[in-house]
């Protein structure tokens, strides 16, 4: 069989299959790609680490003949990382397994497997279905990803809640000490649902779409879901059991109400941040009118700095204490230029939210407060 692919979209797409791939597997033939090219003049190529499935469709310059076989992928994916763009020409020999392939300046020769003890994917085939843009998607995941958890109890926490409501979808996620509620108006599945995403799962979504993917397809039942583009498949298991009622943690009323150049104040935390308690990581924010203090301190190596900002406030002095590098992360999240910090007393969470919203769009970001010693 011989078959002839673009180098730069074939290496994409090792690349993007190599994401599934385990550093460990229990079956020696999930350390392989499964390559399949058929009639049709597709080339397929499938990873997997048993609980994930990744599958990516490659158009074919020329061919002749079909057949599928498995090889290493790291093995493979080194040897068409550096080819420049060009047509590679792919030799398999069904009876020696060998596997040849040519460019322009040069010629590399592997073993091949045979395509037989690789697993079957396991499709969804009838479950609920969620469309929705992939820029979408990417927002919600991009948004929500920092705040799942790392639990080994529990695990619902270690994911992405989908709350689907008939007129609108609700990414959130915590871990107890952040909280991520963002709202997509856009979304209409016309039914209530939910499932909770694996924040590994949402690790490779993020790293394999992109945003001009065009429409997501999801199909779920309560244990597994399979997203599906026009040329990228990923079947995957679900998280299952009961996620945590995420707005009962959120507070309905912060009367203090400041705005805050979001760069200025990320630039200044970042300063501070330096000095802060290493454990701790706790930055004091004091709030006057129409001005902001920010006052870090590390009193095992006496070490502390301040930051004065303007911002627009006006109301009674208020204290509290956050994660400086959480603060950060949130920064670093929202784009809008500007975010508005609602805060009720020093033992109640505060929030943040983008102060321009995107059309179709509501974000709050929840953090819990720290003890600050006066």
């Amino acid at each position: 069989m011989h078959f002839k692919v673009s180098s730069s979209a074939l290496n994409s797409r090792l690349t993007a299959a190599s994401k599934v791939l385990a550093t460990k597997n229990t079956m020696p033939i999930l350390d392989c790609f499964l390559i399949d090219v058929s009639q049709d003049g597709q080339m397929t190529i499938t990873a997997s680490d048993s609980e994930k499935c990744f599958i990516a469709n490659l158009p074919v310059l020329e061919q002749d003949g079909s057949g599928r076989f498995c090889v290493l992928a790291k093995t493979l994916l080194d040897s068409t990382r550096e080819i420049p763009e060009q047509p590679i020409s792919i030799y398999f020999n069904e009876m020696t397994y060998e596997l040849l392939g040519r460019h322009n300046s040069g010629q590399f020769t592997l073993m091949a497997q045979s395509a037989e003890p690789y697993p079957e994917p396991r499709p969804v085939t009838d479950g609920k279905v969620l469309e929705m843009p992939a820029e979408t998607l990417l927002s919600g995941i991009n948004n929500s990803l920092f705040a799942t958890a790392n639990e080994e109890v529990r695990m619902v926490m270690n994911g992405i809640y989908f709350d689907i409501k008939p007129d609108h979808l609700i990414f959130a996620s915590t871990d107890g000490k952040k909280l991520v509620k963002n709202i997509v108006h856009t979304v209409q599945a016309g039914y209530e649902s939910n499932f909770i995403l694996p924040k590994k799962v949402a690790s490779i979504i993020k790293s394999i779409i992109t945003k001009d993917e065009g429409n997501i397809r999801i199909m779920y039942t309560f244990d597994r879901a399979t997203i599906t583009t026009e040329d990228l498949t990923l079947h995957f298991r679900l998280i299952e059991g009961n996620y945590p009622n995420y707005n009962a943690v959120i507070p309905t009323s912060n009367p203090y109400r400041a705005i805050i150049d979001r760069q200025t104040f990320a630039s200044a935390l970042k300063r501070v941040c330096v000095c802060c308690n290493k454990s701790s990581g706790l930055v004091k924010l004091h709030l006057s009118q129409n001005n902001i203090d920010l006052i870090g301190k590390d009193n095992e190596h006496s070490t502390s700095a301040e930051d004065h900002l303007m911002c627009e406030y006006n109301n009674n002095n208020i204290s509290i204490g956050f994660s400086c590098q959480l603060l950060i992360d949130i920064c670093n999240i929202i784009s809008s230029e500007n975010i508005i910090l609602e805060l009720a007393d020093p033992s109640r969470p505060g929030l943040i939210r983008p102060a321009l919203e995107e059309e179709g769009n509501e974000l709050i970001m929840l953090l819990m407060p720290m003890r600050v010693d006066d």
